[in-house]
């Protein structure tokens, strides 16, 4: 694996901002344990002495790095973000919701061709930074790959791993069914509700990025939903998703013609039980509607602390598994994505993994927002499997 050349002239690889929160934390304990050696990093944040607590707990296991750069910086900050991004050849940011923080930080990579990786789940925010800093991107070099974490990475990598499976000249379906039993984190939850409040201002700026967007020339590729039903093959019954993770595998599958040239993703929720299905559909129901009332959205948001996160005994009893369906041109295939808890430590090194691919792997040449499938690929699924998830063929 080849380092590529852009940015080697610069005094940082990575600057991990956020590094004070919980999924920055362990974001830092993933790079302390698995970064190669050599690799030239900081941890950034918005207070001098959190940023101390976090390199000493990291140099308790290895004394080198009590060495790493502390960078002082709030991401209202432009010319302080813009000075860090010039830095670096890569920044990783755990700062959300990234509606309200991440902006800042997406225009100062875009402008500095810094490359730039998140974990964010929120639709909204990445049709705004395509809109807005694509095309700035694209002409600087900088890739933008938001949603590494748990949004979107299993279901954007497995469904390119189950297309893989399936020949490439011939229409394709896939469909992906999650199942875990993780604990929501409380950055997920503020995000899920904040943009559920923001539905209509949603809606508007995916249409403004789909009538600007250019399409494939000769091809196809949709995000399709459908209604809650019990699945033939898998035995569960499926309740659709509204998460960004379906918009990132279209996209996915417009940018790589192995997709086909006419590919269909449909994405889920899993229950053994039509009971935990009609629950689960409730339970999303209330929630999209509490967020439309501000007072009670303001009280449920102040219920749950950002920042925070299960023990590790709890995490360690944590897993989840994407099975993807996969079928065309007479073949069908069940495929399976499967790890440990998705919300924090698989996350973690989601994150972690996706950058570090960026900056060591030889990748295919990118630039502007692109997905994790288009600009890394197999080998950033093969980082993540010799890291322990698995991503196997099913036999049923």
């Amino acid at each position: 694996m080849s380092s590529p050349q852009r940015g080697t002239d610069r005094r940082l690889d990575l600057v991990l901002l956020g590094a004070t929160g919980f999924t920055g934390g362990l974001t830092a304990d993933y790079l302390a344990a698995h970064a190669p050696s050599g690799l030239r990093w900081a941890l950034a944040g918005r207070n001098a002495e959190r940023l101390e607590e976090v390199r000493a707990r990291l140099t308790a296991s290895d004394p080198a790095l009590g060495e790493l750069e502390l960078i002082v910086v709030d991401t209202t900050d432009a010319p302080a973000l813009a000075e860090m991004a010039a830095a670096t050849r890569l920044v990783i940011t755990t700062v959300g919701p990234y509606l309200q923080h991440g902006e800042p930080v997406v225009a100062a990579c875009a402008a500095a061709g810094t490359d730039y990786v998140d974990l964010t789940g929120e639709p909204e925010f990445v049709d705004r930074m395509y809109l807005e800093h694509h095309a700035r991107a694209v002409a600087s070099g900088a890739r933008l790959v938001h949603a590494c974490g748990f949004d979107s990475v299993p279901h954007d990598l497995g469904a390119l791993f189950t297309v893989a499976q399936l020949p490439s000249d011939v229409p394709l379906t896939v469909r992906g069914v999650v199942r875990s039993s993780a604990q929501f984190s409380g950055g997920t939850f503020h995000s899920a509700l904040n943009a559920m409040s923001r539905m209509r201002e949603s809606s508007a700026v995916l249409k403004e990025r789909r009538r600007l967007e250019p399409r494939p020339a000769g091809r196809s590729s949709r995000a399709v939903t459908t209604k809650p039903h019990r699945d033939p093959d898998l035995g569960y019954w499926l309740l659709p998703l509204p998460t960004l993770d379906p918009f990132v595998v279209a996209r996915s599958g417009a940018a790589l013609p192995a997709y086909g040239p006419d590919f269909r993703y449909s994405h889920y929720a899993g229950t053994k039980t039509l009971r935990y299905a009609v629950g689960g559909a409730a339970a999303v129901g209330a929630m999209a509607l509490s967020a439309q009332v501000g007072p009670l959205r303001r009280r449920l948001l102040g219920r749950i602390t950002q920042g925070d996160g299960p023990e590790e005994s709890r995490r360690a009893r944590s897993w989840f598994t994407v099975d993807f369906i996969g079928e065309g041109g007479g073949s069908k295939v069940h495929t399976r994505v499967s790890g440990g808890d998705p919300g924090y430590d698989e996350t973690a090194k989601m994150l972690s993994e996706s950058a570090l691919s960026l900056l060591f792997d030889d990748n295919p040449a990118t630039a502007g927002q692109v997905t994790t499938a288009q600009a890394m690929g197999e080998h950033l699924t093969g980082r993540l499997q010799a890291a322990g998830m698995r991503f196997e063929v099913v036999a049923d």
